[in-house]
């Protein structure tokens, strides 16, 4: 079986996968109980109290992010905030022009930490932001960004404040109702260790509940499906992907065996601290310094001008490794996950993997 080692999907448990095997009735009181269930445990992970809920949602995570922006952000009167250190960050504000919302970006390099006095001189700068969004962890580098530094200066300022952590939701410590964040978004098959096909936003009551008829589109409608569940307890608008559902309660079950969020962080961290300095024995350099480096996953520069990706790549797959390319323009890189149902015997036995390939590498090298 393959282990992937990237971020998201991810190495899911047995039982994970096992919890699909069952079928279910959308309509069934054991059904809407369970999904009750998840909505109510999304919310305790994220440190929330009665003034969050959580909302499901059929897809991917940049469905709950394109939700979230077209529902949280009115049609008329509104300029949105958004501050870019990568991929993700862009996507945002492609997203926000597909759906004609006034933006101003405030864009960082890729490698570069968003600093939180730009973002406060900008929200200064432009007293018409209305709202502002950040990518918690962004994954084209594995850059952890300081959300604590900026959310709640501008919550503080009547800003609605939206933060992407797709990618480190349930795998690093989260309090929403300390940094008074508007909404947080993130999925079912990253740090919670549950199976692709499920987006979900914690949001603030009080705030989702003034958005009502924002929306840009019918299946996309956040308030419409935060007002269903919060009316019909458990019932989804549209058809839900039941056995991932499944998976996603057994894997919360799973998060809180282990011992929460806090255990699974510690766990991320030995991961990718054993994984970069095992690969930089090997000759691998991280690209990002300790300092800016999430537990999430790590990028690390081609090794020399000559490596070959694709044939790294086929070396580790016919091991039962899966990794990720880069997604940087202007640097060679290539990324490893750090998270999922992976541990530290097995990022030992990556590690040995690689010093096969590059062993078998020097070899070819010598007879030509």
């Amino acid at each position: 079986m393959k282990m992937l080692l990237t971020p998201g999907p991810i190495s899911t448990t047995d039982t994970v996968k096992r919890a699909m095997l069952a079928d279910y009735g959308t309509w069934d009181s054991d059904y809407l109980k369970l999904t009750e269930k998840v909505r109510s445990q999304l919310v305790a992970v994220a440190n929330g109290n009665a003034n969050y809920a959580s909302i499901l949602l059929q897809g991917s995570g940049t469905y709950a992010v394109e939700a979230t922006l077209g529902s949280a952000i009115p049609k008329q009167g509104a300029v949105l905030l958004l501050a870019i250190n990568g991929a993700y960050g862009q996507r945002m504000a492609e997203i926000a022009d597909y759906l004609s919302i006034p933006h101003i970006n405030v864009v960082f390099e890729d490698t570069e930490v968003i600093d939180p006095a730009q973002i406060l001189k900008a929200a200064a700068d432009h007293p018409e932001i209305t709202h502002f969004a950040m990518v918690h962890c962004e994954t084209t580098t594995g850059i952890l960004n300081p959300i604590e530094a900026i959310i709640p200066n501008l919550a503080a300022q009547g800003i609605v404040t939206i933060v992407d952590a797709m990618s480190s939701f349930g795998g690093v410590p989260l309090n929403v109702v300390n940094l008074g964040v508007d909404y947080v978004i993130s999925s079912a098959n990253k740090c919670l260790q549950g199976e692709p096909g499920i987006g979900f936003v914690i949001a603030k009551q009080t705030t989702i509940a003034k958005t009502r008829g924002n929306a840009r589109s019918l299946a996309l409608d956040l308030f419409d499906q935060y007002d269903t569940f919060e009316k019909h307890p458990g019932k989804w608008r549209f058809t839900s992907p039941t056995q991932v559902l499944a998976a996603l309660a057994e894997a919360l079950q799973e998060l809180k065996a282990e011992g929460g969020v806090q255990v699974r962080y510690q766990r991320y961290i030995t991961n990718q601290r054993s994984l970069s300095a095992g690969m930089a024995t090997l000759g691998y350099e991280p690209l990002l310094d300790a300092t800016a480096q999430s537990p999430i996953i790590t990028t690390f520069r081609y090794p020399d001008a000559d490596f070959d990706f694709q044939n790294f790549y086929d070396f580790l797959k016919k091991h039962d490794f899966l990794i990720y390319p880069g997604k940087l323009t202007e640097i060679d890189s290539f990324r490893v996950g750090n998270i999922g149902a992976v541990y530290e015997t097995d990022i030992a036995r990556f590690l040995s993997i690689v010093k096969q390939y590059d062993g078998a590498t020097v070899a070819k090298k010598l007879v030509k």
